[in-house]
Parts: C-alpha cells; sequence; structure tokens
C-alpha cells in the first residue's frame, strides 16, 4: 500500500481515449488536460516531427511534397506503429511537465471489436512512449461508466458511441458486456459521403477538414423541411483546376449522408434484435444512451427513437464521455477491476 501511494506521488497516471479523429488525456488531480486531433506532420525525408495534434491537422490538404500528415488510427485501431507511438509520447510529455521520477500507469480504451494483435499494439505503443503499465477498457464500457449508468447491476444498458472510425454499440449488464457490435462507419464515413457527393454532383474537391466543417453545419439525419440552412464553401473544380463556390443546403448534406447515418441506426437495431428479451426489457425501460462526437449530429438521437421505438438519451458532454468513464475507471481501480479486458 505504501509503495503504491509513493508511485502515486511520484508519478502521474493517466486515462486515454486513443481516438481515430482526437485524443484526449485525463489525470485524477485534473480532469482532462489534453485533447487534440490524432494528426501528426512529418518531414517526408527525414521523418522528423514538425507539428502533433491540433496544429498538424491544419496541415491535413495543405502540405507540399516534403511534407506528410498522418492520421495514424484508422477504424479506431493503430494503422501506422511509430507514427502512433510519437503522437502517444508527444501528447504523455505535454501533459507531464518536468522530471517524472516514475513512469505513468495509463488506462486506454479500445473498440469492443479489437483483435489481440491491435490490442498488444497499443499496448506495445503506449510502453514505448513512456507508460510504466498499460490497462485496456472497451469504449462503451467506458462511456457506460462516463455517464454514470450502473453498470454493476444485474440491468441492461445500452451505449452507442459514435467516433471518428468506428461506431460501437454495447448492451451492459453486471459490470460486464452482455452483446457488442463495432461497427467502422462512423464520423469519418459521413465526412467522405460530404466530399463524393460534391465530386460526383458538382465536380468539385474539398479537403477533409471542410467536410467536417460541413458536417458540424449544416448535417442532419431527421432532416423534415421546416428550416432550410446554407453555407457557401470553395473547392476545387475537377475540370479546370479553378477555385469554385458553391452554395449548399442542409437538405442537400442530409441525403448525401443518409447511407452511413442509416449503417449506424441498423447497428442499433441489430444489437436489440440479438440481445435477451429480458436485456432488451430492460434497454427499453432505460432508453438508450448516445455519446462520442457522432452523437451531436442533428437528429440522430431522434431517429433512432423512431426506428428502435426507444427513449434515447444524448450525454451532457458526448465528446469526453468516454475519457471520463477512463479516468474513473483508473481512479478506482478495484472497483472496476472487472471492466479491464487485459
Amino acid at each position: 500500500m505504501f509503495f503504491k501511494k509513493l508511485l502515486n506521488f511520484l508519478g502521474k497516471d493517466l486515462a486515454m481515449d486513443l481516438g481515430t479523429a482526437n485524443t484526449l488525456l485525463y489525470t485524477a488531480k485534473d480532469g482532462i488536460v489534453l485533447n487534440e486531433p490524432s494528426v501528426v506532420a512529418l518531414d517526408a525525408r527525414t521523418s522528423k516531427v514538425l507539428a502533433v495534434g491540433t496544429e498538424a491537422k491544419e496541415f491535413l490538404g495543405r502540405t507540399p511534397e516534403k511534407i506528410r500528415a498522418i492520421r495514424p488510427l484508422k477504424d479506431g485501431v493503430i494503422a501506422d506503429f511509430e507514427v502512433t507511438k510519437i503522437m502517444m509520447s508527444y501528447f504523455i510529455k505535454k501533459v507531464i511537465k518536468g522530471l517524472q521520477l516514475v513512469k505513468p500507469k495509463m488506462v486506454i480504451c479500445v473498440p469492443t471489436g479489437i483483435t489481440q494483435v491491435e490490442m498488444r499494439a497499443v499496448i506495445e505503443s503506449a510502453q514505448q512512449a513512456g507508460a510504466r503499465e498499460v490497462k485496456l477498457i472497451e469504449e462503451p464500457m467506458a462511456a457506460a461508466i462516463g455517464a454514470n449508468l450502473p453498470i454493476e447491476k444485474p440491468v441492461g444498458n445500452m451505449v452507442v458511441d459514435i467516433g471518428g472510425g468506428t461506431t460501437e454499440v454495447a448492451v451492459i449488464s453486471l459490470s460486464a458486456v452482455a452483446y457488442s457490435e463495432s461497427v467502422r462507419i462512423a464520423g469519418d464515413e459521413i465526412n467522405e459521403s460530404i466530399q463524393r457527393y460534391l465530386k460526383d454532383e458538382y465536380k468539385v474537391l474539398i479537403g477533409e477538414n471542410l467536410a467536417e466543417q460541413i458536417k458540424i453545419e449544416l448535417g442532419n439525419s431527421y432532416y423534415v423541411g421546416d428550416e432550410q440552412r446554407t453555407m457557401r464553401i470553395t473547392g476545387k473544380n475537377l475540370m479546370n483546376g479553378a477555385p469554385q463556390l458553391i452554395e449548399l443546403t442542409e437538405q442537400e448534406v442530409a441525403q448525401c449522408i443518409k447511407d452511413p447515418v442509416n449503417m449506424i441506426v441498423e447497428s442499433v437495431i441489430r444489437a436489440l434484435e440479438k440481445t435477451s428479451p429480458q436485456l432488451v426489457a430492460d434497454v427499453a425501460q432505460n432508453g438508450i444512451l448516445l455519446a462520442g462526437g457522432g452523437a451531436l449530429l442533428r437528429g440522430l438521437d431522434r431517429l433512432i427513437r423512431e426506428e428502435a421505438n426507444i427513449n434515447v438519451v444524448v450525454d451532457d458532454d458526448p465528446l469526453t464521455t468516454v475519457v471520463r468513464g477512463t479516468g474513473i475507471a483508473m481512479e478506482n481501480e478495484k472497483v472496476y477491476k472487472q471492466v479491464f479486458i487485459n
């Protein structure tokens, strides 16, 4: 006990939401201490790190040949081991300033569909980035803890966590995942749908940052025509390479993101079909929790509510639900020991 207290005094333990779109870090003392895009900019010739996080995201789609802007995670898992290690190390050092006598212990959330190989990649990346010990927790479980759901009780709670790379759907009971599904359709796929629409309909190319901005401004998964917001954007004409100004409407964006949104809704319906009747009855009584950045998409809660015939609740701060839950599990390791998957 004394040794553990000494470790806590000398070293700062970290909870991490290592996301496809954003990485968040949490400490017991200060709560959420970092929230930055999961992007690294490198010199293409020397592999020297030029920028990480918020600054590096501005490089996307704007880099000359000698610079590469990389998103090292794809579909919720590590796609580039070396760059992920660089990014994690940078974020850890940014949070833990000065001399750290003891390496931090880390709790990292991962998708439910993660393979053993992918799990090993996350653990090794964290260890090489400076962690002394690494525990893993599934994202929907972390979201449930972050939203203060009674996960330890024999009652079914459904969580839908929509991130950048994956949508995690899980039914949780007795501190375990009774049913889960990880669908590799989420915020990134919605952005890509907007890019494809502009390319096909207007013969105009835009970057992923602008596509994300359009999603935030005009995205609506339950458009009923009662208002018509518009947004003026400039893209590159595919035919002559010249800049082209377009005025996009909310109705257009609602139509072009329909397919990925429907696939997210279908994953929720499929989860209900494959869950036991008693747990479904619990979910019907308790409602469905929406978390992750995708939970902010206009009308998504209403669409799921209508299709599933179950009340849907969006967490108060869906962008941080997962990292808050990961942090709570880290701070109360004995209480939540059953939720760690390694």
